[in-house]
């Protein structure tokens, strides 16, 4: 064959094995957040979440269903979706609505003295009284005064008995408070409420006692 038949043949092949990763490349936002998904790093929260409005045929797996005035919505990794039609639609979730267990990533931003929880948009607070996280609406009025980094509680809880999702979010959130106590760390706190020399021992701390909550309560932990 004609060497000179060949190269432009050579760079054809080249160009069209590129073209997926040029498509991957261009799917990604500067901060590699996949096309569809928004990167929200308002308080410095640095975390990506599917656009609101995005649409899906299924749930992703570890979803939890929250019954809420008469309808479903669906948590996942700090994104609400609910029911369209055949598919499920991110939405934003509406004020009121609750949590037994904060979303996987959180940044604590303290207003007025009471702190948030703030991911993908929404602002939780606590509410002893409902013993969940309330979606709500922050002060209009006033500036944040201090904020934490994001946070991540880093164990993944499978239930191996079946466990109800009203079962599994009790369960966590009672070793949550459990582990707490025993570790004098608490990562709905800035710093988990410890000394800043002794923040990564008392994570430590509060981690190995969550895990062992769990994993007594019938749950594998990783």
């Amino acid at each position: 064959m004609n060497r000179k038949l060949q190269l432009p043949a050579l760079g054809a092949l080249l160009l069209l094995t590129a073209l997926p990763l040029l498509a991957a490349a261009a799917a990604a936002d500067r901060h590699g957040a996949p096309r569809g998904y928004m990167y929200d790093n308002r308080y410095n929260h640095g975390h990506s979440y599917p656009r609101a409005g995005s649409a899906f045929r299924s749930l992703p797996q570890g979803r939890v269903r929250v019954p809420y005035r008469g309808g479903d919505y669906y948590f996942h990794g700090g994104a609400w979706y609910r029911p369209w039609g055949s598919s499920f639609v991110v939405v934003a979730p509406p004020i009121g609505i609750g949590l037994r267990i904060l979303p996987p990533y959180y940044s604590t931003v303290w207003f007025g003295g009471v702190p948030y929880y703030y991911a993908d948009g929404a602002y939780y607070l606590w509410r002893p009284e409902q013993r969940e996280y309330i979606v709500s609406t922050p002060p209009s009025d006033a500036a944040p005064a201090t904020t934490s980094p994001p946070v991540n509680p880093e164990l993944y809880a499978y239930p191996k008995n079946g466990q109800s999702e009203e079962l599994q979010g009790s369960d966590r959130f009672e070793c949550h408070q459990w582990a707490a106590g025993q570790s004098g760390f608490d990562p709905t706190q800035p710093q988990g409420g410890a000394a800043a020399p002794d923040v990564d021992a008392r994570r430590a701390d509060y981690q190995r006692a969550e895990k062992a909550c769990l994993e007594g309560r019938g749950y594998s932990v990783n």
